[in-house]
């Protein structure tokens, strides 16, 4: 196996488990903010590490420019689109959850 290849793998892999934690984060995040920080991370760290795996794969070949146009579109669109949501969802009222809430009362 070629080095080429197994860093490959090893981008493939690591995007994959990004993926999963951040699909695991947004099922266990109290709130909705928490939750869209983690889509975040499964648009940045997940999608780009597959994309950068599939890219060491197709080498100089018109579909690395393919995937390149859509590294570029998720670079750009995905922090303008959570900004969006977090905007949206300020301005209609919808407070953070805080760590003070969540604690039990002491006695």
């Amino acid at each position: 196996m070629s080095v080429l290849a197994l860093l490959s793998w090893v981008c493939l892999v690591a995007g994959g488990l990004f993926c999963m934690v951040g699909a695991l984060g947004m099922l266990r995040m109290p709130d909705f903010y928490t939750r869209m920080h983690a889509a975040s991370v499964i648009d940045s760290l997940g999608a780009g590490l597959i994309l950068l795996g599939l890219l060491l794969q197709a080498g100089f070949t018109l579909v690395a420019v393919k995937l390149l146009f859509i590294g570029l579109l998720l670079f750009f669109a995905s922090p303008t689109a959570t900004h969006a949501l977090a905007r949206a969802a300020m301005v209609r009222g919808l407070k953070p959850v805080l760590a003070e809430e969540h604690e039990p009362s002491k006695p």
